[in-house]
């Protein structure tokens, strides 16, 4: 490829990555002004934030297709399926340990917790529920890690030509999505995503971050009010 023609490609990734962050930037800063009034309807979240996820995805794979570019150029492949899975299983213990603490931590030293109750289960919990709750947690798993991982990092590569840097943008963007959960939670979830894009670059695949994410996800969304409601736990 002649210098001309990779210049002209870096400008072409560099406008359809401004392009997108357009799209999904103001909504992740607004999520620091968020006001609720009263508690918000889990099944009204969960259906917008599953139609808002599968629709990002289809704009990532639109770009992927029009830039004749692989799947497996953000993360998507079935190698070592099996093997990925099970490390991101093993992977996940000590990140959902060292998250809790550094939260916890952070709370003691001042940071924000949330101000109001998060979109949540309802006190009537029924299968339908728990199977919607499942949908949501494997949807924002699977679009999450190749919006945040596999595009963004992708496309920070080529533009800045810097790894690290591109793991430090991504893992900044994907923290300001969750300016409502408080500043505390905001920070952890930031180095959260700078671990699951390190082992994205490691493992060259999205699934065992997939899983790590489903698996902190599940525990909160899922598990947690599962457990309460069978009196396991209060």
């Amino acid at each position: 490829m002649t210098r001309a023609a990779d210049t002209k490609n870096r400008r072409e990734r560099s406008l359809e990555l401004w392009v997108f962050l357009f799209l999904v930037f103001p909504s992740l800063v607004f999520s620091f002004f968020a006001v609720r009034q009263g508690t918000v309807s889990f099944l009204l979240t969960a259906i917008a934030t599953i139609l808002r996820d599968l629709s990002l995805i289809s704009l990532i794979l639109f770009f992927i297709w029009r830039n004749r570019e692989p799947v497996i150029a953000i993360g998507w492949t079935a190698r070592r399926i099996w093997k990925e899975t099970s490390i991101g299983i093993w992977l996940f213990i000590p990140l959902f340990f060292a998250s809790s603490a550094l939260e916890n931590w952070l709370h003691k030293a001042g940071l924000s917790a949330p101000s109001t109750p998060l979109p949540a289960l309802t006190s009537e919990k029924g299968p339908a529920e728990f199977l919607l709750a499942f949908l949501l947690v494997v949807v924002v798993a699977v679009a999450e890690e190749t919006i945040f991982r596999g595009y963004l990092i992708l496309r920070f590569k080529a533009v800045t030509s810097s790894p690290a840097a591109a793991v430090l943008l991504s893992a900044v963007i994907f923290s300001l999505g969750h300016g409502y959960e408080g500043t505390a939670s905001v920070v952890t979830i930031g180095v959260m995503g700078a671990v699951l894009a390190l082992v994205y670059l490691w493992r060259k695949s999205l699934a065992a971050p997939i899983v790590m994410h489903f698996l902190q996800d599940f525990t909160g969304i899922v598990l947690v009010p599962l457990l309460k409601q069978f009196k396991f736990i209060n």
